[in-house]
């Protein structure tokens, strides 16, 4: 598949690109995963699938000997760090999310950045801080011919968070921000709305109150969130790389629970 036009290929003149980003809390539970997924399946039209697994990593690490090191809800990524999160994102939850969507007649590829030179990104300057082989993503280098040639095709691409510096060497990403890049790249294809989901409702006022949702967030809401402490850890990204998306000309980004998919209950980010 070369990525390139095909006029005997049908247009996705017309649709809607749905990109879809599921965390690692749901992946953990094998019940929330299938229900979701069956979810995800019934979704109409060109569909994307990113997904993350931080926690299954570092169970693996663990396992393994090796410590996880996180900061500001980003992974520390060393020489056998990378080895085991390429193993455990790219290995055994991306391909067994394409086994359960194929069970519900879904036709999905397993992907990462590398595959197709689809995602391509750059190793994170070590200052301030060395977070070891992560990457960061440029959105205007992402192969979106590939992706619309996958979508034509019928093909739904599961990304997981791997991608490549095009040196031969892999680089961890965060799956937030693939899902940004992913979904600005796309909407240079068609229009695309992007959903986080997670295990919570939304982005919460209240941690430990899930009737707490913020219905709406800006920039100016979100500098407000997080100088008060509201917004923390890994919410951080999440809510900076929908900023981005929406700045970026993303039509609709929703962050929401992962039951929620179908429904139109959650946050929504707009510029």
């Amino acid at each position: 598949m070369d990525g390139g036009n095909n006029n005997s290929r049908p247009s996705l003149a017309g649709s809607c690109i749905k990109v879809v980003k599921i965390g690692g809390n749901v992946i953990d539970n094998p019940e929330a995963l299938r229900t979701f997924l069956k979810d995800f399946a019934s979704v109409e039209g060109p569909k994307i699938l990113v997904h993350g697994g931080g926690k299954e990593a570092t169970r693996m690490s663990e396992a393994m000997g090796v410590e996880t090191q996180m900061i500001g809800g980003r992974r520390i990524t060393d020489g056998e760090t990378i080895k085991i999160v390429t193993m455990v994102y790219a290995g055994l939850i991306n391909k067994r999310i394409v086994a359960m969507l194929q069970a519900e007649g879904c036709n999905a590829t397993g992907l990462s950045g590398a595959d197709g030179n689809v995602i391509p990104a750059t190793k994170r300057p070590p200052e301030p801080v060395d977070y070891g082989f992560v990457g960061d993503i440029d959105a205007s280098r992402i192969n979106d011919g590939y992706i619309a040639a996958l979508l034509r095709e019928g093909c739904v691409p599961v990304f997981c968070a791997i991608c490549h510096d095009g040196k031969g060497n892999l680089l961890n990403c965060n799956a937030d921000s693939v899902a940004n890049a992913v979904a600005v790249a796309a909407s240079r294809i068609a229009p695309v709305r992007l959903t986080f989901c997670f295990e919570k409702p939304g982005v919460l006022a209240d941690p430990g109150d899930d009737s707490s949702v913020i219905p709406l967030v800006t920039p100016e809401i979100f500098q407000r969130l997080k100088s008060e402490g509201i917004v923390a850890d890994g919410m951080l990204p999440k809510l900076q790389n929908a900023l981005a998306s929406a700045e970026a000309g993303v039509s609709e980004v929703r962050i929401c629970s992962a039951s929620a998919l179908c429904g139109d209950s959650g946050t929504i980010i707009r510029k």
